[in-house]
């Protein structure tokens, strides 16, 4: 059975990916049938409207940033595509008041940053980078000091996530003890078990890993204070986000020999591209491990995640589903109905998508303009969130068009789509 097509031909559909996402995304979108134009670096200011002003779909990584502004200006925007975990770089209020779905892909480098984590761990334990570093310099320096296995070695997880998790399958198989600390009641796995307390977890770690999301209860929330609660020559890695680690007071406590290292891939203010300059004031500490925001950079992760996008998009294209979406209601949606239409033939009906206000009424409006137009509905679907409500109809194709405008002229109405 052929996809269903939009109410244009697929490649006159434009979609634009920026940032070097990986190019199996980029040839199963082609293979589907799309126009795809790609940019390896991110874009900001007059060049990025430039380019994306036309475009019914954009795909960004972590550093280009659509603003209220820049949606404004993006009259038939669809769907943004974020190739990546997070999705502070969006204004997801504002995309959902135009009627575009945003969509990640939470979980696709999930495997890549827990070897991350782990990776460092061991490296942190046996001073790995500082040894390194003393070699470049000419230093032979052939010493037990400092320098332990992690074995028996106490990982607290700040996060039980899907990362947080994983995290702790690796560690126990290392022969570490794992505890964690979650918002939420996580179920252990293996022989974790759970801190009481955010401060019991911090006062008894050896080493501490944070994995948790950016929102208003995580910025700053490891700061001086609970630095300082961490046992003497500990170690804090953050892998997670760049606002949640009070960057001065971990250098004072690694300078002061309270920590004896950490690492750190995500900072507060980060390059937009490779090759701009970057400064922190954890920059020239001993056995304190740097990286450029690579935890998910994998050639696995990219791919994963880029297939798992380019397969999100499609779907809402080609079907309208909105599963995994970030800000609109998520709406799981079969092939277009095929027959039962009243009259005997096997026709495709058209699919009308319609995102609009979540207030009383609009449903009667529009069974209202279904009615009055005598339009056999053969399948409805409807989810809504608090503000926003996604309605989808299979409506009889002699006056799907006509229903469509009907819908679309709503006061509620925010966007109305019609697959044919």
């Amino acid at each position: 059975m052929s996809p269903p097509r939009t109410s244009f031909p697929k490649d006159q559909i434009e979609i634009v990916l920026l940032e070097g996402t990986h190019e199996s995304g980029t040839a199963a979108l082609v293979e589907d049938g799309f126009s795809v134009r790609t940019h390896k670096g991110a874009l900001e200011g007059d060049a990025l409207l430039n380019e994306i002003r036309r475009a019914h779909i954009v795909g960004i990584r972590s550093k280009t940033q659509l603003t209220s502004t820049v949606l404004d200006q993006c009259q038939r925007l669809l769907s943004i595509g974020c190739f990546c975990a997070g999705t502070n770089q969006v204004d997801l209020e504002s995309a959902a008041d135009r009627g575009i779905a945003v969509f990640n892909s939470p979980f696709s480098n999930t495997r890549s940053v827990a070897e991350l984590t782990i990776a460092e761990i061991i490296a942190l334990h046996r001073k790995l980078t500082a040894r390194s570093h003393a070699l470049h310099r000419g230093i032979w320096d052939k010493s037990a000091a400092g320098s332990h296995e992690v074995r028996g070695k106490t990982l607290g997880i700040i996060g039980y996530g899907h990362i947080g998790s994983q995290v702790s399958i690796l560690a126990e198989a290392l022969g570490m003890r794992v505890q964690f600390f979650d918002t939420l009641s996580k179920l252990p796995l293996g022989n974790a078990h759970s801190a009481s307390s955010i401060d019991e977890l911090v006062r008894t770690s050896d080493v501490i890993t944070i994995h948790v999301p950016d929102t208003d209860t995580t910025r700053s929330m490891f700061g001086k204070d609970q630095i300082a609660m961490m046992k003497p020559g500990s170690y804090l890695l953050n892998n997670a986000r760049g606002s949640i680690v009070d960057l001065d007071a971990m250098r004072e406590a690694i300078e002061s020999g309270h920590l004896a290292g950490g690492a750190v891939d995500v900072f507060p203010d980060e390059p937009a591209k490779s090759g701009e300059s970057f400064v922190s004031p954890l920059q020239g500490l001993d056995n304190m491990i740097l990286t450029p925001h690579v935890g998910g950079s994998t050639i696995e992760a990219q791919e994963a995640i880029s297939l798992d996008i380019a397969n999100k998009l499609t779907r809402f294209l080609n079907l309208g589903t909105t599963t995994g979406a970030v800000n609109v209601p998520e709406v799981d949606l079969p092939e277009q109905h095929r027959g039962g239409l009243g009259d005997g033939s096997e026709k495709r009906s058209h699919r009308i998508l319609n995102f609009h206000r979540n207030v009383p009424g609009v449903l009667n409006k529009i069974h209202e303009a279904a009615a009055d137009l005598h339009i056999n509905i053969a399948g409805q679907y409807l989810q809504t969130n608090a503000q926003i409500g996604y309605l989808v109809l299979d409506a009889d194709p002699s006056n799907a068009p006509a229903l469509h405008e009907r819908i679309n002229a709503i006061e509620e109405s925010i966007r109305t789509r019609i697959l044919w």
